[in-house]
């Protein structure tokens, strides 16, 4: 043990749990960081989407969020995360292998200072959200068997090769000096390109739901909407793996940029409709926090501004003018505007990226100084090539994301329809959650009486159905 050690509090010496290359400061705020991120879709994204819906579509929304958290779990851990960050196989996939040997997990990550335990946890909640991001261009409509094939095959062949390509220290659009700074790509974009793609082939819900799907409760959602915003401090704040002061500077960055982006849509809608919509604050909440994303800590306070006026109108451009006049918007049922939200903000973010990104920052977070300049700051210095490069590099990660995600969900809809039906029957979309689950959000109807059809209408009831019986219960 080296002599300086010997300086050291006694809790702070190192020992077989705490090895010398491990900071206990970095750990512990990465494994906080992942926790907010998985506050996020547990129980943030469940109650935003139970919410936002249709009152019978409640359940069946929600659940979809609980099964693929639970599913891309058991899925990274036996393949998913080295597909992701492990030995290379081929410039834009891993090797395929296991993350749960205790030799394994307790080694130091590929990059900070911790144990690769919290590597696997922290990239699993990114993993998981982007399902759960998915699902929300399908709900209302999609068979729930389809939804337990898609999550684990989209993961495997889609997932994976856009983290090991933007994210892995080896992988191809990595190593050029793309930046992706916390996942405007690997997430964002991804989930938006590949929910649009999704809901194409799942087709669209039925007419009337279209025309009319009223949120089943409005303050419900707003919660989900909050945990979903603080959650994003993780979000962000995790991606330098150390609690220094870039983390500081992207958590700050984070929050300017989504309340701008939330004020500028609100401020488009009393323009154009005389109304400030709470669910379109929620939406301009979401493309702020989109945007920023890929440029969290690598962009100055300013151009978060900047870029929060951007994601506040352009996306409310897209949603309200373009996609009423555009028959391929108008024919894909994408039932929370994921697209838009999602595809269009994050394309929008990682663009804005390589004009905004600053040298300096850049080396805080990669630590290579030069490599990575925004146009903006190329043509200050003089460094014209270094900036149109860096733009260039930003649009081919956009070309690179849409093309294997609309290939690879599209042969992934065709070998689990082949399997099962992708949508649900007509008559089950009429009925909703007591078809897919038998179970309803909200089990009290009208005057007090249960749900004739629900499967937990007969609990503490004498006999199903009598007034008589529901009354002794009642006296008793």
């Amino acid at each position: 043990m080296a002599n300086w050690t010997a300086l050291l509090p006694a809790n702070m010496l190192p020992d077989d749990a705490n090895p010398e290359w491990m900071s206990k400061a970095d750990n512990s705020w990465q494994l906080t960081a992942a926790t907010l991120v998985g506050l996020q879709s547990v129980p943030g994204l469940i109650i935003l989407y139970g919410g936002a819906v249709k009152k019978k579509w409640a359940v069946n929304s929600a659940f979809m969020a609980l099964y693929a958290f639970a599913c891309v779990l058991v899925c990274w851990v036996c393949w998913g995360y080295r597909l992701s960050f492990g030995d290379q196989l081929v410039p834009i996939w891993g090797k395929i292998n296991v993350a749960l040997s205790r030799h394994y997990l307790l080694e130091k990550a590929f990059l900070g200072l911790f144990p690769n335990a919290t590597m696997v946890f922290f990239q699993f909640v990114f993993a998981a959200i982007t399902l759960i991001l998915i699902a929300g261009a399908v709900l209302g409509r999609m068979n729930f068997y389809a939804w337990m094939l898609f999550v684990p095959l989209w993961l495997t062949f889609s997932y994976t090769i856009g983290a090991y390509t933007i994210w892995s220290s080896n992988g191809w659009l990595s190593t050029a000096g793309m930046i992706d700074y916390s996942g405007g790509y690997v997430i964002h974009l991804s989930s938006g390109v590949a929910g649009f793609t999704a809901a194409y082939w799942v087709g669209p819900r039925l007419t009337k739901d279209r025309e009319r799907f009223p949120p089943n409760n409005i303050l419900l959602m707003l919660a989900g909407a909050g945990l979903l915003w603080m959650g994003w401090t993780g979000f962000n704040g995790g991606d330098p793996y150390a609690a220094n002061i870039d983390a500081s500077l992207a958590v700050l960055n984070t929050h300017v940029c989504a309340a701008t982006s939330l004020l500028t849509w609100l401020i488009l809608d009393l323009l154009f409709f005389g109304k400030p919509s709470v669910i379109g604050a929620v939406q301009g909440m979401i493309t702020g926090l989109v945007c920023i994303t890929p440029a969290a800590g690598v962009v100055q306070g300013w151009a978060a501004i900047i870029m929060g006026v951007c994601s506040g109108s352009i996306p409310w451009f897209t949603m309200m003018v373009v996609h009423k006049k555009s028959e391929l918007l108008q024919k894909v049922d994408d039932t929370m505007a994921v697209f838009h939200t999602h595809a269009v903000a994050g394309c929008l973010g990682g663009v804005l990226t390589g004009l905004f990104a600053n040298p300096k920052l850049c080396n805080l977070f990669y630590g290579k100084y030069g490599k990575y300049v925004g146009l903006f700051y190329g043509l200050q210095m003089g460094a014209y090539h270094n900036g149109f490069r860096q733009v260039g590099l930003q649009l081919v990660g956009v070309a690179f994301v849409v093309a294997v995600n609309i290939v690879m969900t599209t042969l992934i809809c065709f070998v689990v329809k082949l399997i099962v039906p992708l949508r649900m029957t007509e008559e089950d979309m009429e009925i909703g959650d007591q078809a897919a689950h038998g179970e309803d959000a909200y089990a009290i109807w009208g005057q007090g009486e249960r749900s004739e059809n629900s499967r937990f209408s007969t609990y503490n009831d004498v006999e199903t159905g009598s007034s008589k019986a529901r009354g002794q219960v009642e006296m008793t």
